[in-house]
This record gives C-alpha cells, structure tokens and sequence, in this order.
C-alpha cells in the first residue's frame, strides 16, 4: 500500500512530486526511462510556465534557455509578426525533465526509473496498479501522468478531438546566419495537411517541431526526409532555415493520434484519488505554446487539491475543465481553420493587416494569471 504513487515524470508528474514532497507527503513517483531523453514537444515555455518553474526555485538562466520575444506566422511566400505580450523562454525537455525529477528527489520522493505502470483497474478496495518491474500497487491516491502514452484501464475517450496527427521532432545545428535570422523569435509555419513550429532552444540549438495529418504522411510515402523536403519546398522560409544545418538526432522523434482538443471531464466511473494531469487531463494544439503551462498547472493544482482537500479529484478536474477548457477549445477552432487552403489564407491576411489581433490570440490561448496565482497561494 502506498500512499500516493505518480505514474510518469514528465512536466506535470515531476512538479507534482516536488510539491508533495516539499510538503511532507510520501510519494513514490514512477518513471519509464531509465536515462534523461528528449521527447515530443515544442519546448516553449510562456510566462505562466516561468512563473511555476521560479516559484519551485528553477533558474532559466542557468539552464541556458534561449529568449524568445515575437512570433512570426508563416504561410507559403507570406508572414507576419508581432511581439509577444512576454518574454518566453526555450529549453530543452531533456534538461528541464531532469532537473525536475532531481529536485522532486532532493525534497524527498521516491523516484523509481526505468519501470512503467502497464494496467490501472479499481474495485471496492481502491485502485491497483500494475507495474511488471514491481508488481501490484495499491495507491491510496494515483497521478496519473503518462504525457501522451495511454494505461490500459483507463485509456482516453477521443470522440469529438482531432487525433489522426501524427507528430515530429528534431533538433538541428543551423547555419550561423540563420541562427541570427531564428534568435529571438518563434516560427509558425502552416503548411497543407499541417504545421511546424522552430526556434531556438539552449546551447545554440534549434528544435523543429512539425505536426501532420496522417493522410499528407502517407502521401509521401511515411518518410520523415520526404515529408521534410515537400514542406520545405512549399515554405521558402522553413527552406532557407534548414540550408546547411546539422541535424542532431540520427532520427527524428514521433508520435501518433494525439487527441488534440481533449479535456478530461470528471467521471462518475472514475473513483475519487485518481488525479489525471498533463496531457492526460487536456491537450492543446502545440502551436499555442502553452502546452507545457498547462502541464505544469495541472501538476500544480493537483498537489494543492490533495494536500488540502485529500482524495477530492473530481474536484480537482472540475477546477482544471475550468480553468484550461476556453483556451483549447479556441485553439482547436483555430487549427480547425488552418486544415483549410481559404483558412490559411484568411488567417495569414488577417494577422498582417492587425497584427493587433494577432497579439490578442497569443494571449487569448494561454493560461489566466489569476488562474496561476490562484495555484501559488496555495499549500
């Protein structure tokens, strides 16, 4: 019997654990690599992001996070760019992962590596886990943080998302010009059947992230060099960015059928002391960067439910519905709309003509400051 077990220790499982720690909860936190690892992710990280990672005591600076201070949309020959209402930062999630879960260490949880939580069941005695490496667990209480890998038991619905996306990243050595030309911005490149997203991250690195349909992916045979090569001759930019880069990875990273749109809703099926956080409780299209924000809030705001409210986690997914449901439904709309040769367009126009509103949606997708403040108050 274990008094609350983490399953994952990504972004929100690894805050998790450094809350409930800090705070003298024991918490065993269990996590599937055995090593620090890149993963999926587009590795921005927006002022509501900063504001969790300083409030843990994090140091941006010293991880060497690139400064990220406007957002260029890309569409075909045509861009447009504003400033963002912030300074952002970039940082690898191999780094940023690792110093969470060190941390969650030092304050004093458990951290188990290489094992993974295969099967989740309940029955009139709890939740039981099961984990291959260490057999049957009985939590008290469950975070459930497995990012974007499903638990058999308790799988995500994914009616009403879009999830036939499948998703690349790599990180590439640019041309020192265009690492001048990159520096400082993010771009937003729309593409038929998807998008991508590059900017720079630490230690001169650039990371590449690009979502597609599956349908464009088979189309050009499922091959990552030929999807790259296709985008690339249809964005002149992305074209130019890649001219001589290094490409860090011998492949690139992928992963399939996110449910982008999903927010978890509280579940009668569900018992009470099973927390969904991270891309298990909502997934926003990554174009926002605010994926990562979200991540940390729901880690955060978990902690706090149940160090004050115990086992209450249908309370805390009404909260976090609340909280993260306007910005990836409007998210969702958006991409909805850039699926579209017309939305493209309108879009692009659109935000070269006010770049005011342009400035408005970066704002409009991301995570409320008193939603924050209202997490940091807390325990």
């Amino acid at each position: 019997m274990e008094e609350v077990v983490i399953a994952g220790g990504g972004l929100a499982g690894a805050v998790a654990a450094c809350m409930l720690a800090r705070a003298g909860c024991p918490t065993l936190l269990i996590e599937r690599e055995i090593a620090p690892r890149h993963k999926v992710c587009g590795e921005f990280l927006s002022i509501e992001a900063q504001t969790y990672l300083a409030h843990l005591g994090i140091d941006l600076d010293d991880l060497g996070a690139s400064r990220i201070k406007s957002v260029r949309l890309i569409s075909g020959q045509r861009s447009a760019e504003v400033e963002l209402p912030f300074t952002a930062r970039g940082v690898s999630r191999m780094k940023l992962d690792e110093v969470l879960l060190n941390l969650a260490a030092s304050r004093g949880a458990k951290v188990v590596r290489g094992c993974a939580v295969r099967t989740i069941s309940f029955d009139e005695r709890g939740i039981h886990a099961r984990c291959a490496e260490l057999g049957d667990l009985r939590p008290r209480t469950l975070f459930l943080a497995t990012g974007k890998h499903d638990i058999r038991g308790v799988k995500r619905p994914t009616s009403g998302t879009t999830h036939d996306l499948v998703g690349f990243k790599a990180h590439f050595c640019l041309a020192k010009r265009q690492q001048s030309t990159l520096d400082g911005h993010v771009e937003i490149i729309l593409f038929a059947g998807g998008y991508a997203g590059l900017q720079m991250i630490e230690e001169g690195t650039a990371n590449l992230c690009l979502v597609v349909t599956q349908g464009r992916f088979k189309a050009v045979g499922r091959s990552w060099p030929d999807l790259l090569r296709t985008v690339s001759e249809e964005t002149p930019a992305l074209r130019k960015r890649l001219e001589g880069a290094v490409p860090l990875f011998e492949r690139p990273l992928s992963i399939s059928r996110v449910p982008y749109g999903f927010v978890h809703p509280s579940r009668t099926d569900e018992p009470q002391g099973l927390f969904r956080i991270g891309d298990q409780a909502g997934v926003i299209p990554s174009y926002t960067g605010d994926g990562m924000a979200i991540a940390l809030h729901s880690g955060c705001l978990a902690a706090s439910t149940y160090l004050t409210l115990g086992q209450a986690s249908s309370t805390f997914h009404r909260q976090l519905k609340a909280d993260i449901q306007h910005q990836i439904r409007l998210a969702s709309l958006l991409y909805a709309a850039t699926r579209h040769p017309f939305g493209r367009s309108a879009i692009l126009r659109f935000c070269q003509a006010w770049p005011s509103v342009m400035r408005h949606v970066t704002s409009s997708t991301r995570l409320q400051d008193r939603v924050v403040q209202r997490v940091l108050v807390g325990p």
